[in-house]
């Protein structure tokens, strides 16, 4: 069990950190000092308490990352409630079915979230607050909420006649085997879970982060993955705020033009993200530098290259701001070619690997111990093994236990016993190995494998990565169809339309050698048959994978290259 109690952690940070910045939000006028937030917290206490919101009660929290989100979180978790993060991205049903699963009370939502919600089809809320600014949106026939709000000064002034103050930081006191959070996943394989996760399991990362040092008091980060997602959660704010990190909270998409402005605006300490970020910017801001014919020639002498890298190095440091120490790549597989790029430059970047039923963190290592093509090492307080299905395979799926692992599915006893072993490691169903020195090389998903003719492991994802790297091709999907592998493909229309090669002729040529140059760099056995062109990008989740339980039954009628 984890020494520290991760409620404790935030009390006395409040405490300690009261006059540093806490929470910001980009682009517009609204800040607050960490006095300032439990200042607000406080106030939302005192209106749960009018309530008799009772410790262990369930409060959901749904919209873009804010101010006001992360107040909402922190007084819930402080206050020995239960916080319940849906991600924003999720449509009105599943919001639906996520309240009324999880049995939250009250709702702090966007208000043009709000507008899309039938609170008849949510039968347990009792009240519904605006992630603008707090105000009470909707409440149950019977419930007094709007009354106090507009006495919410009156109630503070008889709670705290003195002002509030640094002394006046005092929250619930709960055990870190207490679950404090309910994460419904949004996985690539079909319909969300709510994942159980308890103080513990939220305070194994938290204190594994300040225990590394990844952020610091004064430290300043940028959040711009979803909050409501257990990566960007543990880091960019619960680990951020027990230690006094600044925290500025980017509410827009992440477009690369977006970031690489806010990154010279924040210069951040840390920089976590999911690959399909950093391989944007990478592939707007450096591929066309590399690809010039005068500087392919200076990187082909040795003398050069060194000197050209460092300079490139410099150059991408300097768009993400020039004061991090490192960045963290997690939630997804990440390019080969990029990270090969990235590695050969001395570029500061790892990459992590973790699941939401570990809040998410199961290994990672500093840029600089980082070996390639791994995705860490185990953390010390987990451990992992590799289930091997066949004696002489050293592959396998990967299965962990420790500090991090949830405590089980809510409401799902089913889904818990099947995501556990008998001997209760959590299957994390992903294939891959472990090294001597505990570093994990992952494969890809078990569920995705595709079996070859004779037997061979067929790992769809590698395939698409090599298959990204080619021309006017911006993501691609390989799926199974009468025991042939096909390409499902995206294409770069935009990079066509503009060099006008955007005919079906044209096409042809291109995608006819994209497959031709494919086939000659697989195995044998994963050769692809055929491209077929999709119209539109592919349909993600929130961490930004695809969905691609939706693309496996894909009609043969649809157009085919």
């Amino acid at each position: 069990m984890i020494k520290e109690n991760f409620i404790k952690l935030y009390e006395n940070s409040f405490r300690e950190n009261w006059d540093l910045p806490c929470y910001t939000d980009y682009g517009e006028d609204i800040s607050f000092t960490y006095g300032q937030v439990a200042e607000e917290i406080a106030r939302l206490h005192l209106l749960f308490k009018h309530c008799s919101l009772r410790r262990g009660e369930k409060i959901a929290i749904i919209g873009k990352n804010n101010t006001k989100w992360c107040i909402a979180y922190m007084a819930t978790i402080t206050y020995g409630a239960i916080v319940v993060p849906i991600l924003q991205d999720f449509n009105p049903n599943d919001v639906h079915h996520i309240v009324s699963h999880s049995e939250s009370v009250f709702l702090f939502t966007s208000d043009t979230i709000w507008d899309n919600l039938e609170e008849e089809k949510m039968q347990n809320l009792r009240g519904v607050f605006s992630l603008t600014d707090l105000r009470c949106l909707h409440q149950r026939d019977g419930e007094t909420i709007q009354r106090f709000q507009k006495h919410i000064d009156d109630a503070m002034y008889e709670a705290y006649p003195n002002g509030f103050s640094v002394h006046d930081v005092q929250y619930t006191t709960l055990s870190n085997d207490k679950v404090m959070l309910l994460n419904y996943t949004s996985g690539t394989t079909g319909f969300s879970k709510g994942v159980m996760l308890t103080g513990n399991n939220l305070a194994g990362n938290v204190t594994f982060g300040i225990r590394t040092e990844l952020l610091k008091k004064g430290d300043r980060v940028l959040s711009f993955l979803p909050l409501a997602h257990a990566y960007g959660c543990a880091f960019d704010f619960l680990t951020a705020t027990a230690v006094g990190t600044h925290v500025t909270l980017l509410g827009k998409i992440p477009s690369p033009k977006i970031l690489l402005k806010a990154f010279e605006e924040v210069k951040p300490s840390l920089i976590i993200t999911v690959p399909l970020v950093i391989e944007k910017i990478y592939k707007n801001t450096i591929q066309p530098l590399i690809n010039k014919r005068g500087m392919k020639w200076a990187l082909s002498i040795p003398v050069l290259d060194n000197q050209i890298y460092g300079q490139i190095r410099k150059k991408l440091i300097d768009a993400l701001g020039g004061r991090f120490k490192e960045i963290i790549i997690g939630g997804a597989a990440m390019n080969p070619e990029v990270e090969q790029f990235f590695y050969k430059i001395k570029f500061p970047f790892t990459i992590g690997y973790g699941m939401t039923e570990c809040g998410p963190l199961i290994s990672y290592a500093p840029w600089d111990e980082f070996v390639p093509t791994s995705s860490g090492k185990i953390l010390d307080i987990m451990e992992a093994r590799i289930a091997k299905e066949h004696p002489d395979n050293r592959l396998g799926e990967i299965q962990v236990r420790g500090e991090n692992v949830m405590a089980g599915y809510y409401k799902n006893a089913e889904a818990t016993s099947e995501v556990f072993t008998e001997d209760g490691w959590l299957r994390t169903g992903d294939l891959g190995t472990i090294d001597n020195n505990g570093n994990i090389f992952i494969r890809g998903r078990s569920k995705t494998m595709i079996l070859g003719a004779s037997g061979q492991n067929i790992f769809p994802e590698e395939i698409e990565t090599k298959l990204n790297n080619l021309p006017f091709i911006l993501e691609s999907l390989i799926i199974e169809r009468n025991k042939k592998l096909v390409a499902l493909v995206y294409a770069d229309y935009e990079a066509l339309d503009s060099l006008g090669l955007n005919n079906p002729e044209n096409l042809k040529t291109i995608m006819d050698e994209n497959l031709k140059n494919l086939n000659n760099s697989v195995a044998n056995y994963e050769r692809v048959s055929q491209i077929q062109l999709y119209p539109t990008e592919f349909e993600k989740t929130p961490k930004r994978s695809i969905k691609r339980y939706l693309y496996n039954s894909i009609a043969e009628e649809q157009t085919l290259i």
